[in-house]
């Protein structure tokens, strides 16, 4: 074992989970396989992904996560650590920008990976500080490459086509390569017109895949498993594809509050009466935050409580942002809602401040008041500024007026005093 290997063990150490001592080890009830063996798993980009260590051994407290990318050697494993002891738990503070070691969290055994991106494809072993490993996971992170919106009237199976490649000399198949897609979402509003999405992700059917990469079927991987050979190295340029279609549904009535009078509640009937008016004049809480942003740079907005599961609208003021609207056929606008349900700008402009309104499974949660401000950077120059010409009229202005007083006090000085002296003469 190398001297750098194990000085990586010892740095992950600090920085493993450790189970509590007083509760039991529900992870150490499966059977670890005896040969180390990678899940095949795929994700579209910007979603969270929690890896969990599904067996290791009754005795071991702690467990280390170790990463490497797809087709590369023992020697490019590295063990990770997030730098602040796995403290990450706010997933809103985040940027799409950010390193993997600055995305992720071990908790409860699990590596939980944020905002994922392209580059974090690859290898996931859950092992030990001695270098013992359990558990691992072959990831595919896959960027969203087609937008398309789809009627209700377009068959289910109509966009979902395969492409076979076979042998340039021999003529055999090689390769089949589909989209599978996951069911439709739930509708992101409800009383309005809403939407629903739905991600496909890119996959590969032939019998030249690794065998050490575990599959529910041997013969299908995703395409960016390690599985694939280096020989289809053209398939790394495939990605997921994402389709929005409308959607409208009523809101969900809610059932009155039970009734306590003939319960031991200690309220009169009158009591009773104000009470229950009050709780059904109650409306549902909406979490009010506020925010400033510097102007020209990334800004991504999360929504609190989200899950990637989840159905998440967004709108701006009273305006609804619609999928359908900010998304060109093949293309991603400026401001976009990206496959993780976060609204980002790339980048945010001074006109994007306002009020910004969140949608989780139908209901507004969250109200965010967005405020871009100019940033003036060390190769921004302040002539790039749009508010500069009026800013320089209304400075001007004042000082014209401020000079046009001072000379009309002066003068009205000098009026006084040889008024005065002219009539001591």
């Amino acid at each position: 074992m190398s001297p750098l290997f194990i000085l990586l063990l010892l740095l992950a150490e600090a920085w493993s989970f450790t189970a509590p001592r007083d509760k039991p080890n529900v992870f150490a009830r499966k059977a670890c396989p005896a040969i180390l063996i990678f899940f095949n798993a795929a994700y579209q980009a910007g979603a969270t992904v929690e890896l969990p260590c599904h067996c290791k051994p009754e005795e071991v407290q702690s467990v280390v996560w170790f990463f490497r990318e797809h087709h590369s050697y023992g020697e490019a494993t590295r063990a990770l650590s997030d730098n602040n002891g796995t403290k990450l738990l706010d997933s809103t503070q985040i940027t799409h920008s950010s390193d993997l070691r600055s995305r992720f969290s071990i908790r409860l055994f699990s590596l939980l990976i944020f905002r994922t991106a392209v580059e974090d494809s690859g290898i996931y072993i859950c092992g030990s500080a001695q270098g013992d490993y359990f558990y691992a996971y072959d990831l595919d992170i896959q960027e969203v490459q087609e937008l398309s919106f789809v009627s209700r009237l377009t068959p289910e199976n109509k966009s979902n086509s395969v492409e076979e490649v076979r042998g340039k000399r021999s003529g055999l198949l090689l390769y089949q390569i589909f989209t599978t897609f996951q069911p439709w979402s739930q509708c992101d509003r409800c009383g309005v017109q809403g939407e629903q999405v739905r991600v496909g992700l890119c996959y590969i059917r032939s019998r030249y895949l690794h065998v050490r990469f575990k599959r529910l079927n041997q013969s299908i991987a995703s395409c960016g498993s390690g599985a694939v050979p280096q020989a289809f190295g053209q398939l790394k340029h495939r990605g997921a594809r994402l389709e929005f279609r409308d959607c409208n549904v009523s809101c969900p009535i809610e059932a009155p509050p039970t009734s306590k009078v003939g319960k031991k509640t200690g309220l009169k009937i009158g009591q009773w009466i104000q009470h229950s008016s009050s709780d059904a004049m109650k409306e549902p809480a909406i979490k009010v935050s506020y925010l400033n942003h510097p102007a020209e740079q990334i800004l991504t907005l999360g929504c609190p409580g989200a899950q990637t599961y989840m159905a998440i609208a967004w709108d701006k003021g009273s305006e609804p942002i619609y999928r359908s609207q900010t998304t060109t056929e093949g293309t991603f606008p400026r401001i976009r809602i990206d496959a993780g349900h976060h609204l980002v700008f790339t980048p945010a402009q001074i006109e994007d401040s306002g009020v910004f309104y969140c949608w989780l499974k139908g209901r507004r949660v969250a109200e965010i008041n967005l405020l871009v401000y100019p940033h003036f950077g060390a190769r921004m120059p302040v002539t790039s500024n749009p508010d500069l010409p009026s800013a320089l009229r209304i400075i001007l202005k004042s000082y014209g007026a401020m000079t046009a007083v001072f000379c009309l006090v002066i003068t009205l000085r000098g009026c006084i005093r040889y008024r005065r002296g002219k009539t001591i003469r």
